[in-house]
């Protein structure tokens, strides 16, 4: 769908940049931009930035930026088309007529729209006269019918195409509940329901969409959990199960589980702040998700060996975001569900506020790896723990949990401190020897971080980036720019960015930063992004114009007498082979 320049422009001047990040990540104001930590990768210290009178981002940290509606694409994992859709609504305004095929947001609508009556006619399947098994199986796990309708819990029946003929009677196609991940195709052409003989577990984004699906088979066949495929409309990396209702609780904390089921038992047993990942280990997608809720979380996985690599792994991800982590430890109940049901809620009230924090817990279990009798093994503990704690910015925390480690081994304090300085001396040296084979290779640094931009000749780049910055800043200097030619550049995509502002100079038309997002893919646009927040002098910019164009074309001529070189290489040689 192509959208008229006049709305993109109209949209861009009716919504505030910093308003729609505000949603995203905390920012504060410094001098003239604002800053926060960055919503697309996890950090402690803000990297994000956001300059207002150009509606542009730009992250220091993980090198993303562009305009808002490059923002929102990012942000929401959305098309160009959906993300305009999203703005348009925030700002009150209709969005433009296609005139010819459904936009992707009326697409997305239609199969928002097809998951919910999907989600129905489960609910239906469960309550009916064919739902007993499914019934019998929520009632076995202790649901009350209350939290059976809050959850919007389903019954999928034992059919090939139950769904597929209940779904086309109401106006939908095949190929969207394909789309929709809600049927599969065989190998034959047929197509039949993904989801047969499984209670449903709906899931729900945010905004109360339903999103996608989770099946759990109630005999012994396989897969045990069946879920939804990623979709235009269904992320499972980017969503949490039950984030919709946790975020409203005024616990103060997100419990952290591993299944459908444990989240269900701990919001009906009073804890409505559970929330789980959708059948896949925890992402930092999933953690800078939390983060956006909360200041804590408190992870309760199976206590067997599975779950306690789950939680190391969770734990590392989580602390990038800055969260408090707690790790909860539940002895005679294999999952908080069991434990729920054999102790009640304040028996598991109490495992929360005893909750170890995560260096304890982390050094609790190196210590279970190691037999601390053997003296081998006792200082294969304390260099594993010394490892950890000289990672600790805090010299309390690795003074107090040095101490603990010390203590739990049998030896001295300070012995076990001096090994945490001597492997703080370690990692220091290490950085100090990384950061200064950076600072002996700056070519390197001007290289872009996305592989596929990589400059080849980072001089005439550097230069092709002065020229397209300029450009973008004074448009007047075109005129100035028009014995350079496209084909000079020696970076494609700076080449392709010039093309489009050069063309559109000469038919008289302005090239505002949403409208070149419209053009370019979010890479390609996240990298003009960091090229436009490099300082630019403008006192001069006459001059910085010429003396780029001209190391570029100085460059480019460089590069075809080496070009030409090689082939009269070639050709001597193939001469020479041809002699007789």
């Amino acid at each position: 769908m192509a959208i008229p320049e006049a709305f993109l422009e109209e949209l861009n001047e009716r919504v505030d940049l910093v308003d729609v990040a505000s949603g995203y990540t905390t920012l504060q104001k410094k001098g003239n931009r604002y800053w926060g930590c960055c919503p697309f990768h996890s950090e402690k210290t803000p990297s994000f930035s956001i300059t207002p009178e150009k509606q542009m981002y730009y992250c220091f940290g993980c090198h993303k930026g562009g305009h808002l509606i490059n923002f929102v694409m990012e942000a929401e994992g959305v098309g160009f088309v959906d993300a305009v859709g999203i703005l348009a609504q925030r700002a009150g305004m209709p969005m433009p007529e296609d005139n010819g095929n459904p936009s992707e947001a009326k697409k997305r609508e239609r199969l928002l729209n097809l998951n919910k009556e999907a989600a129905r006619y489960f609910h239906a399947n469960l309550t009916g006269p064919q739902g007993q098994q499914g019934r019998d199986y929520f009632a076995q796990r202790g649901l009350s019918k209350r939290t059976v309708t809050n959850f919007g819990l389903g019954y999928s029946l034992p059919e090939w195409d139950g769904l597929i003929r209940a779904m086309t009677e109401r106006g939908y196609t095949k190929l969207e509940l394909l789309e929709a991940g809600l049927a599969v195709q065989s190998k034959k052409g047929g197509v039949y329901d993904r989801f047969r003989g499984r209670v449903m577990f709906p899931i729900i984004d945010l905004r109360g969409n339903v999103i996608g699906f989770g099946g759990r088979v109630l005999d012994d066949s396989t897969p045990k959990y069946l879920n939804s495929p990623d979709t235009v409309i269904y992320n499972k990396s980017k969503n949490l199960f039950a984030l919709n209702l946790a975020k409203k609780s005024k616990a103060g904390y997100l419990i952290l589980t591993e299944g459908y089921m444990d989240t269900i038992a701990l919001h009906q047993g009073g804890f409505d702040c559970a929330v789980a990942s959708l059948g896949t280990s925890l992402t930092e997608n999933h953690a800078r998700l939390l983060a956006k809720y909360t200041k804590e979380v408190v992870i309760s996985y199976d206590g067997d060996q599975a779950g306690i690599n789950a939680a190391q792994r969770a734990i590392g991800l989580l602390n990038k975001t800055g969260v408090n982590v707690r790790v909860l430890r539940a002895t005679g109940a294999k999952d908080p569900d069991e434990y729920i049901k054999k102790y009640g809620h304040n028996a598991f009230q109490r495992l929360i506020d005893g909750a170890a924090g995560q260096i304890p817990y982390r050094i609790g279990q190196i210590q279970q790896k190691y037999d601390l009798t053997a003296d081998d093994q006792k200082v294969q503990y304390l260099q594993e723990a010394a490892d950890l704690l000289a990672r600790l910015s805090s010299p309390v925390e690795r003074e107090i949990y040095g101490a603990q480690a010390a203590e739990a081994a049998g030896i001295d304090k300070a012995a076990m401190l001096s090994e945490v300085e001597r492997q703080r001396s370690r990692l220091g040296w290490q950085q100090k020897k990384q950061a200064d084979r950076k600072a002996l290779t700056p070519a390197a640094e001007n290289q872009p971080t996305e592989r596929q931009f990589r400059y080849r000749n980072v001089r005439s780049a550097m230069a092709e980036e002065g020229v397209v910055r300029l450009l973008l800043l004074e448009p007047q200097l075109f005129p100035q720019a028009e014995g350079l030619r496209q084909e000079e550049f020696s970076s494609q995509v700076l080449g392709k960015v010039f093309g489009i502002l050069q063309s559109r100079w000469e038919e008289g038309k302005d090239t505002p930063i949403e409208v070149l997002g419209a053009l370019l893919d979010n890479q390609e646009m996240s990298h003009i992004a960091t090229i436009a927040q490099k300082p630019e002098s403008l006192q001069n910019s006459e001059a910085a114009l010429a003396d780029y164009i001209r190391t570029i074309q100085t460059e480019h001529m460089k590069d075809g007498v080496a070009d030409d070189s090689d082939l009269l290489a070639v050709s001597s040689r193939k001469r020479t082979e041809d002699a007789p």
